[in-house]
């Protein structure tokens, strides 16, 4: 991904703070893209964060639901959630694992937390599919802590890597249509770090543990927690802590520049398509 041979500094275009929402049964998360004021980020339709040590915030989970036309991405920071879907598919995810499913024709899927106390902590994002994978069979990719790697590029830096890689150290996960990068950054307090960006992707970065300072010069912004910076205008990324540790995700990826006709749980490109996906779940086809 970092075969960038010249460099220029890249800078925060936006900054977005997530809103209290709540989804499935019920669960209190923070909608960070997806609301009014970040609806979509090509091809990133839905990034939530969720993230409370009240279990009735939680318990109840997220029941039998469709997915049809996209990706769902959840990483788990904290806690134990069951997934389980109708065609026979069932997983555990524990603290630090990750799961990349591809709903494409669709299925019907549930995720329900494994704890009645404790913390529950982690991020679901949704990645769009280009219209000739939107039909395509759903799949897992699926890795436990143990196998996701851990670069550490410079001192007092930590990247566990999702997708795409650190130096030499590459993430599992793959998926050609977009090309994802998925990176959770540890910075300790007063490091940084630069990273060259892939090229031609949209990127994004949000904090979620202190602060650090996003570009440098003129240019630097701060991002404090709870914060997303969407990112342009160059191809390295300089991230800086304050005094306090701080953590973030840095995510990337090519954009599909295709139309987009989105409804609740289904993601396709025209109407038309949209409309068959309502009749086809009705149906009992998913």
């Amino acid at each position: 991904m970092n075969i960038a041979t010249q460099t220029s500094p890249a800078r925060v275009l936006r900054k977005v703070r997530g809103r209290a929402a709540s989804d499935g049964a019920g669960v209190k998360l923070t909608r960070v893209i997806g609301g009014p004021d970040l609806p979509d980020l090509d091809p990133f339709l839905l990034l939530d964060e969720f993230g409370t040590d009240r279990a009735e915030d939680y318990l109840a989970g997220f029941p039998d639901h469709p997915h049809r036309g996209f990706e769902t991405v959840t990483y788990m920071l904290d806690g134990r959630m069951r997934h389980r879907d109708n065609h026979g598919n069932e997983g555990l995810l524990t603290p630090g694992s990750v799961q990349w499913m591809t709903a494409g024709r669709g299925l019907v899927h549930s995720e329900m937390p494994e704890q009645e106390s404790g913390r529950m902590r982690g991020f679901q994002l949704w990645v769009n599919l280009p219209a000739r994978e939107k039909m395509t069979d759903p799949k897992y990719q699926e890795f436990a802590p143990d196998r996701i790697p851990v670069a550490t590029p410079a001192q007092g830096v930590s990247v566990k890597v999702i997708a795409g890689a650190v130096g030499e150290v590459v993430g599992p996960i793959v998926q050609p249509a977009t090309d994802p990068l998925y990176l959770d950054i540890a910075l300790e307090a007063g490091r940084d770090w630069r990273y060259l960006l892939p090229e031609d992707h949209n990127v994004f970065t949000y904090a979620f543990e202190g602060a650090v300072t996003v570009g440098e010069g003129d240019d630097a912004r701060p991002l404090e927690t709870h914060e997303l910076a969407v990112l342009g205008g160059g191809n390295e990324l300089h991230l800086r802590a304050g005094n306090q540790p701080a953590r973030l995700i840095l995510v990337a990826g090519r954009p599909l520049r295709e139309p987009v006709m989105r409804h609740g749980p289904f993601v396709m490109n025209t109407k038309q398509e949209l409309m068959q996906a309502f009749v086809d779940f009705q149906e009992g086809r998913f």
